[in-house]
């Protein structure tokens, strides 16, 4: 089968969900049994997010393969539940580098690098990379809106592409939003008409309209859209709110999104199994009524999306055990020694994430005590795990000087250190232990029941590690690295057994949780808290 390209773009603002469309068409064609993969393609010039601050931009969620990517390709990676790749993200930034990279090799040829067709040559190369391969359809999504002018590129590229190729291979879908006006008790479609025109002058003619809005579209409406934007009226396709994330393939099934895709790509537009997807939102619809409260205790809590994914694998965790829970973002600049009580006293939970730099390191260790001391159930993750060990060094071992050397370089006992591997490295872009790494599991532990075998594959981002220096007197006191690299030379996972669940991994277990398919220690730490 040749392959399919579906490209969507987004009009009038920002945030309607072009990456939650994109990723519910993706899971409604793979339930039709065609192999699907999704991309995104970022306008801002940063090579990757790998360097951005998370109120910035949100997470980094990162690839098998190690790329620092856009928290969009987790929504993709949820819903369509395949692994992604570099090629799965793509910015200006990294188009310009490979560009004048080239350049420099003189593989131009000396000729004048342009816009036209040198950059746009580059994004195309992005969108054939999945061709003559076992993937049949490509869903990219091109960020920002139409009318920006870092877009332009991509928009142009993806122009090419559509005359490139067949008619029935390629479909431009455009999300856009219908505002509702509570004065007049009315939608807007103008905004609409403005976009699609914008677009229209850009020479894309969008198939479909996705139309993000709070209620039904009159009838009325979707006929004046279909005249005055060139779409036909069965291709005005509502996405309204639902109370939960997960519920948008379903709805957008409901909607016809899928048929009509399948209409103009000549797919066989077979039975769709979306029986398990709907068994699983029946579940998280009769969650019980109980519910349980965790605290993510971070230095990004102004912006949910800096934890998205940990979010998203709480309650994935929920799902599991039939149970909702409340997930809620502490400030960990706010909590002391003579707070953390009051503060974290209300939580069933505590859950420490990844981050870099000092800022709040004091409220996470503190949290950590508090959590350890109280026999709270307690999660750590990478940085989370750096701390707990920080803790427990100072707390227990009575090591009171131990430290971290990202945070003080000169400290006397450095039990959390940088990797051999990090030594020298100056430039900060892509350049950690990033994407899967393999982890040893030690028989008779914590780790081993939540994972049940010897070897797992979890996802990195960090420079600094455990120090095995002092793995003989933390573990002399009550610390089991219970999980470590399979030559045993890196500690991966740490944990108390004395505790009822004190657990904290140097890897990010969210980023492979699935709704469906909840990362296991997501699932157990729930499970401990009920």
């Amino acid at each position: 089968m040749k392959t399919k390209y579906i490209f969507i773009t987004g009009g009038v603002v920002s945030g309607l969900g072009k990456g939650i469309t994109a990723a519910s068409l993706g899971r409604l064609l793979k339930n039709r049994g065609y192999k699907v993969t999704a991309q995104k393609f970022d306008p801002y010039i940063n090579v990757d997010p790998g360097t951005m601050n998370p109120h910035e931009h949100g997470e980094v969620f990162v690839t098998e393969d190690g790329a620092e990517t856009d928290l969009d390709l987790g929504h993709y990676e949820r819903f369509i539940d395949e692994n992604l790749s570099k090629n799965s993200s793509i910015t200006t930034g990294r188009i310009y580098s490979e560009v004048i990279e080239k350049e420099r090799r003189g593989d131009y040829l000396g000729k004048t690098v342009q816009v036209i067709p040198h950059i746009t040559n580059q994004i195309k190369e992005k969108v054939y990379k999945f061709a003559d391969s076992e993937v049949d359809i490509v869903i990219t999504e091109i960020g920002g809106t139409v009318g920006d002018i870092e877009s332009l590129p991509f928009l142009e590229a993806i122009r090419q592409v559509g005359i490139e190729q067949s008619d029935e291979d390629v479909i431009y879908i455009h999300v856009t939003l219908l505002p509702y006006i509570s004065g007049s008790n009315e939608l807007k479609s103008k905004p609409t008409q403005h976009s699609v025109k914008e677009l229209q002058g850009l020479g894309i003619k969008p198939d479909i309209l996705v139309c993000r809005s709070d209620g039904s579209i009159p009838d009325g409406m979707k006929e004046k859209m279909a005249l005055f934007c060139n779409v036909k009226k069965q291709n005005i396709i509502e996405n309204k709110t639902v109370q939960d994330l997960y519920e948008v393939p379903l709805m957008l099934e409901d909607e016809g999104l899928a048929n009509v895709v399948c209409e103009k790509l000549r797919l066989e537009n077979k039975e769709p199994k979306n029986s398990e997807w709907k068994k699983m939102i029946d579940r998280i619809k009769s969650l019980e009524d109980k519910k349980v409260n965790v605290a993510i205790v971070g230095k990004y809590v102004e912006l949910e999306d800096s934890y998205l994914s940990v979010i998203e694998s709480l309650k994935h965790g929920g799902f599991a055990n039939n149970t909702k829970v409340n997930i809620e973002l502490v400030d960990s600049e706010k909590i002391n020694s003579a707070n953390v009580k009051e503060i974290l006293g209300k939580y069933n939970g505590i859950l420490v994430p990844g981050g870099f730099g000092n800022r709040g390191i004091n409220g996470k260790i503190e949290t950590i005590k508090y959590a350890r001391e109280n026999n709270v159930p307690f999660l750590g993750i990478c940085l989370g795990m750096q701390l707990s060990v920080i803790e427990f060094a100072r707390n227990v071992a009575k090591i009171e000087d131990a430290n971290s050397a990202e945070f003080d370089g000169n400290c006397k006992n450095p039990v959390i250190h940088i990797m051999d591997n990090q030594k020298g490295i100056s430039k900060k872009g892509g350049t950690m232990r990033l994407g899967a790494y393999p982890c040893k599991i030690k028989h008779d532990t914590l780790a081993y029941k939540i994972y049940n075998q010897d070897m797992i594959l979890e996802r990195h981002r960090h420079r600094f590690e455990f120090n095995n220096e002092y793995k003989e007197i933390l573990e002399k006191n009550g610390l089991i690295c219970s999980g470590t690299s399979p030559d045993g030379s890196l500690v991966e996972i740490v944990e108390i057994p004395n505790n009822k669940f004190f657990i904290a991994g140097q890897f990010h277990p969210e980023f492979k949780s699935r709704p469906d398919k909840p990362a296991p220690l997501f699932r157990e730490f729930i499970k401990a808290i009920i």
